[in-house]
Order: structure tokens, then C-alpha cells, then sequence
């Protein structure tokens, strides 16, 4: 059996505290890594739906719809984990209805964007995938700690460039529009965080699984991983975007 050195991710559903209190199950009510990848896909398959649908019933009212009523979800799945069978799907048709509209936004000034931001996520998840598999990635205590600390960093920006958007601010290098080496540098630091925080989702999944939690948790951890992808998407479509600005 593998031996994983803590729980720990910059995941905020896939804290400390996820797999805590749960007492043994029957082999057929537990937890399998098999059965967290069959509902990350079907997660990731009813928010393309969604996506897809709002992308061609375009509305602005669709970012705020999905962005309010993702954050509700998490939310609940997060305190009440029990019921992520139920919520999850919620979460990703809101999302969906929100990433279509987004990405609809972007193609519109940024021709092939979209394409290119789907590629690179998933390309990035199937590379990180392999290398956490074939070890050429370790998640170390050192690792996780660092990755934990960097995502709390990121977040805190984030929280900062919040507040001021409602006096019409932001902090500068989260706009798409500024094409600055130091605004490019910032998102590829931000990627390449949300990217590693998928090695430190795999290795906790993994760890939930050899410690036989209840079979729900299958979709508490594709929720998780859909936080994740979701994440780094937009930082791509965020990037893409600066990089284009810079050529043009």
C-alpha cells in the first residue's frame, strides 16, 4: 500500500478535514478510485451540456446565475458531504452555465481561444496524471506545503481584486487586457500552481480510497477535481487572452 505523507491540498473541498470521522464500510458501499474517475466524467460531461447550452442561448445574466448558484452549491457540498450525489450535478450545471457564457465572451474577441484553453487544460491533467502515476512527480511534505501556500496566496489576490471591483478597481494583472511581461508572468505562476494542485487532488483521492471512506465521496472528489479544472481553465483562457493582446 502506498504511504502518503499528510492530507493535504490547496483544494479548498479537499482539505484536511474531508476524509476525518468515517468508520469502516462494506467493500461494496467504499470508495474506489475507478468510481471517482466514472464521476469526474460524468460531472464533467453534464457541464459541457451546460456549457454548450449557454454558449449558444448567450446572456451576461448566465456569468452571475452560475457564479452565485456554483458558490451556493459548493457550499453545501462542502458542509454537507453526504449529499454531493445530489449537489455535484448542480454544481456542474451552474458552472457550466457560466463557463459557457464566459467562453462565449472571450471567442468573441479572441477568434479559436476556447479551442485552445480546452486542449491545454486537459492536456496539462493528462500530463500531470503521468507523471504523478510514473512518479516523476512526488508530492512531498515540503511539495504539498509549498503548493498549500502559494494557493492561499493566489487566493487572497483574488479576494483583494473582488472587494475592489465594486468600486470599479481591480488589480491590474487580473485583467485579460494587460499584456505586461509582469502580467504574463503572473498568470503563468498562477497556472502552473493550479496545475500542481492536480497532483496534490490525485494523491489525496488516492489516500481516500486505501482509507475505505463511504462510496459518496466518489462525487465529493470529482467535485474537487472539477474545482481544480475549472480553475485552471479560465487562468488559460486569462492567459491566452494576454498573449494575444501582446501580439496584436
Amino acid at each position: 500500500m502506498r504511504r502518503h505523507l499528510s492530507l493535504r491540498s490547496g483544494n479548498p473541498a479537499l482539505n484536511k478535514n474531508s476524509f476525518k470521522n468515517f468508520t469502516d464500510t462494506s467493500i461494496s458501499n467504499q470508495m474506489t478510485i475507478d468510481g471517482t474517475v466514472n464521476k469526474t466524467m460524468l460531472s464533467l460531461i453534464i457541464l459541457f451540456i451546460s456549457a454548450y447550452y449557454s454558449w449558444n442561448s448567450f446572456s451576461q445574466s448566465f456569468i452571475v446565475i452560475g457564479s452565485i448558484g456554483g458558490l451556493i452549491t459548493a457550499l453545501i457540498t462542502i458542509f454537507k458531504k453526504h449529499l454531493a450525489m445530489y449537489t455535484v450535478p448542480v454544481y456542474a450545471v451552474f458552472k457550466g452555465l457560466m463557463l459557457g457564457s464566459l467562453s462565449y465572451i472571450f471567442e468573441s474577441s479572441y477568434p479559436g481561444i476556447v479551442n485552445q484553453a480546452i486542449f491545454l487544460t486537459f492536456g496539462i491533467m493528462g500530463a500531470l496524471l503521468f507523471a504523478y502515476k510514473t512518479k516523476i512527480i512526488n508530492p512531498t511534505e515540503n511539495f504539498k506545503l509549498g503548493i498549500f501556500a502559494a494557493t492561499g496566496g493566489i487566493a487572497i489576490i483574488y479576494l483583494i481584486n473582488f472587494i475592489m471591483s465594486f468600486w470599479g478597481g481591480g488589480i491590474s494583472v487580473m485583467n485579460p487586457n494587460n499584456s505586461s511581461m509582469f502580467s504574463i508572468g503572473f498568470s503563468f505562476f498562477v497556472i502552473i500552481i493550479a496545475s500542481l494542485n492536480l497532483v496534490l487532488d490525485f494523491d489525496f483521492i488516492e489516500e481516500a480510497a486505501e482509507a475505505r471512506v463511504p462510496k459518496y465521496m466518489e462525487w465529493y472528489a470529482a467535485f474537487g477535481l472539477l474545482i481544480t479544472l475549472i480553475w485552471l481553465y479560465i487562468e488559460i483562457l486569462r492567459l491566452l487572452a494576454k498573449l494575444q493582446n501582446r501580439r496584436s
